[in-house]
């Protein structure tokens, strides 16, 4: 899947169809956007970082020699591709089944489900694993033990734990870190761009996080180049983020954004969570007879998606803040981006609309004053203060 918006095939309904999901995975991206896409959702992905193995393994050598040399008592393991990149480099050293030997003698402790599958995988069994997933319940778990004239070796997985080896070390551990890759910034920085700026433009419906470290490379990217309290607006209002897990929301949190999360923290929950809430947040009207119901870039009438042209969707959603009364061409020119001053602009927009909409009468023309949606009178009530 590259950077550019794919629209999925044919004219599907599916409870996706007619919105805009940016992705921002390096790992597992191509699956994610498949499940959005086989549900009717546009994708548009930017990888916001990239996982590089350590150009130097001297490092990772050295601490794998010492481990086996010196056991640890303890070995936290972070992440399933860091455990499983570790292991296979002590192969390529002609050290792995030793590795694996000084392994199943020790406390073995995995941070969430994918670790403890990666460590089964090498016929090792965890002695614990949090339910949370967090690196907070792992430290608490080991200074309720006690660490004091312990060894512990913690794999590192690219990015900073802060105050975890810091905490280890003032109750009396010595902690071995055993580093495996680093998060970098992507290479082409170009696709993180665009995803950027459709956020905050709204051009995205929702936007999803399957880790720390990409939701922390969006926010840096954003501060960067200024664009950091646009896209917090985007995310607080109209943009939902959207996260795999606690620990996945924790950049984000930290500068006051709620997101929405899976009870399981797997790809497809979080997709079959993005279909309850999207087409929940849609706009639905009784208009003309028909059921109108309002998404990201198109429209559905009756069940049928309709996708409109972006100058069309920001004229009904002008129209739909107050359904029913009229809103005039000056206000709907102020709508339309990049309009300038000419009146004519919503004219032709207008039309289009309503050919997009493939119901012309949903759209009244008050002459002389602009335009309105043609509510039900039995709707009139309900949506007169909105």
């Amino acid at each position: 899947m590259d950077d550019e918006q794919q629209r999925p095939a044919g004219q599907g309904c599916g409870p996706l169809a007619g919105f805009t999901v940016g992705v921002t995975a390096a790992r597992r991206a191509d699956e994610l956007g498949a499940l959005l896409q086989r549900r009717g959702a546009a994708v548009q992905h930017a990888p916001a970082l990239r996982i590089v193995p350590l150009a130097d393994d001297s490092e990772l050598l050295a601490a794998t020699k010492d481990l086996i040399d010196q056991a640890p008592d303890i070995v936290v393991a972070t992440t399933a591709i860091g455990f499983r990149g570790w292991i296979e480099a002590a192969d390529g050293w002609g050290l792995g089944a030793t590795l694996l030997g000084r392994l199943r003698g020790v406390e073995l402790l995995a941070r969430g489900p994918k670790v403890k599958g990666a460590i089964r995988a090498q016929g090792l069994t965890e002695e614990w694993s949090p339910t949370s997933e967090s690196m907070a319940e792992v430290l608490d778990r080991l200074l309720e033990e006690g660490v004091e004239g312990r060894r512990i070796a913690v794999q590192l997985h690219g990015e900073p734990l802060p105050g975890f080896v810091e905490s280890l070390r003032a109750a009396g551990a010595e902690v071995v870190g055993v580093p495996v890759y680093r998060w970098m910034p992507p290479e082409d920085i170009g696709p993180l761009d665009r995803l950027l700026d459709a956020t905050v433009t709204r051009g995205l419906d929702a936007l999803t996080f399957t880790s720390a470290p990409a939701a922390a490379s969006l926010l840096s990217r954003a501060e960067y180049r200024g664009l950091l309290s646009e896209l917090l607006a985007a995310l607080h209002h109209d943009v939902l983020p959207a996260c795999v897990g606690p620990v996945t929301a924790l950049p984000l949190q930290a500068h006051g954004i709620d997101t929405v999360q899976p009870e399981r923290f797997r790809l497809g929950p979080l997709v079959q969570l993005l279909c309850q809430e999207l087409p929940g947040r849609a706009r639905t009207l009784p208009i003309a007879g028909h059921r109108v119901e309002i998404r990201g870039h198109a429209v559905m009438v009756d069940g049928a998606l309709r996708p409109v042209p972006p100058a069309g969707m920001s004229l009904l959603r002008a129209l739909s803040r107050r359904p029913g009364w009229v809103v005039a061409r000056a206000e709907l020119l102020r709508a339309l981006p990049g309009a300038g001053r000419d009146e004519h602009a919503v004219e032709t927009a207008m039309a289009r609309l309503r050919t997009a909409l493939g119901a012309p009468k949903l759209i009244q023309t008050v002459v002389k004053r602009g335009y309105r949606l043609a509510l039900d009178p039995a709707a009139d009530s309900k949506y007169a203060d909105v």
